[in-house]
């Protein structure tokens, strides 16, 4: 009996200890959990540019053993970059990095990491039934159709570049995004290199005061009121230009070539311009006879410093994956995969993010 008892003593110490180990376990688990939550979602906002891939590759890294969702509103670039000061979202993405004056906004949430994550042309789209001849372009003739110079299909200057097509007396309907764009950014700086009057009285920018057509907000709007519109001209990112099934000119390059935009064309011109960075990132306009003049990178915005370590670990892990692996998804929606340089500049970017200095990606 006296054994019994020093057992059931024995026990009920062991028991208690193990109690107490375990409840020590559960709150050291408990904090750690606080800290450092696995995320299921994120938000972010900006380009109508990334729109259609960011909705391939994510819907993918969703499907994935990470299971995240991103909640992405294609807002335009203006509108990202507000949102993502404001800090509204959990990151940005615009098609021209942020200027001085924007990151200077920001500034009160810390360093801005800005990110290379697409690589995509623009496409000039018109609606003209029966032209089955694929029309060509050059920047002197865009820049002075969206001056309002050049009125009618038929016009010196574009029967010029396009010899043997019988173009129609209608009227040229111009079409333009009127919300800040980085859409616009890269094809107002196309214009510019290409004719001097409109450097000087139009100019680069992601909104600008167009002299004629009509405005509307995203690749959506423009794409629609050119299909929806018989003599409408306009520009968009090619993803919707193909989707929608619309006609799509040829550009002249520096070079003197008409060229399409497509992998190989915007693939020639990203390899002209092998650093780029967020302070050097035009790659309009560029030599060579395969490239395509009116494409660029777009960009994913990131504060350096992280203020919810889950958030910020979701996010280091979904963009290490974008640059990387997720580049797989990019040709299949009619983006180019990111140049090997770019990849790596981009990883080392997201390499910097932080949780109160330690990075989170390791």
């Amino acid at each position: 009996m006296k054994g019994y008892k020093r057992f059931s003593r024995s026990f009920m110490w062991l028991e208690m200890a193990c109690v107490i180990v375990l409840l020590l376990s559960g709150c050291a688990i408990a904090v750690i959990h606080q800290d450092a939550p696995r995320m299921d979602q994120i938000t972010g906002a900006g380009s109508t540019f990334d729109y259609p891939f960011f909705s391939r590759a994510f819907y993918a890294y969703a499907d994935g053993p990470e299971h995240l969702q991103v909640n992405y509103q294609s807002i335009g670039s203006g509108g990202g970059i507000e949102q993502f000061i404001r800090q509204t979202v959990n990151f940005g993405a615009t098609d021209v990095p942020m200027n001085d004056s924007e990151l200077q906004q920001a500034r009160s949430a810390g360093p801005v990491e800005q990110v290379p994550v697409a690589l995509g042309a623009e496409a000039i789209t018109y609606n003209l039934p029966h032209i089955r001849q694929r029309l060509h372009f050059t920047g002197r003739v865009l820049a002075d159709i969206y001056l309002g110079k050049v009125l009618r299909w038929n016009s010196p200057e574009i029967a010029k570049i396009n010899p043997g097509i019988r173009l129609p007396s209608s009227q040229i309907v111009v079409v333009h995004r009127s919300d800040g764009s980085g859409t616009t950014y890269i094809f107002t700086d196309f214009l510019s290199q290409s004719n001097q009057i409109w450097a000087k009285v139009v100019g680069t920018g992601k909104s600008v005061d167009w002299p004629v057509g009509i405005g509307g907000k995203g690749n959506t709007f423009v794409t629609q009121e050119v299909q929806n519109t018989p003599g409408a001209i306009g520009y968009v990112e090619l993803a919707y230009a193909l989707t929608a099934k619309m006609n799509v000119g040829m550009v002249q390059n520096r070079y003197g070539s008409f060229v399409e935009p497509n992998l190989h064309s915007v693939t020639a011109a990203a390899r002209q311009f092998a650093h780029v960075t967020s302070r050097h990132f035009s790659i309009v306009n560029a030599p060579g006879k395969d490239s395509y003049p009116i494409c660029g990178y777009s960009w994913v915005l990131l504060y350096e410093h992280q203020t919810n370590r889950g958030v910020g670990e979701a996010m280091t892990r979904l963009f290490s994956w974008l640059v990387t692996s997720g580049q797989s998804y990019a040709q299949s929606v009619d983006y180019v995969p990111l140049p090997q340089s770019v990849k790596r500049l981009a990883q080392s970017l997201i390499k910097r993010i932080a949780y109160h200095g330690q990075p989170l990606l390791q």
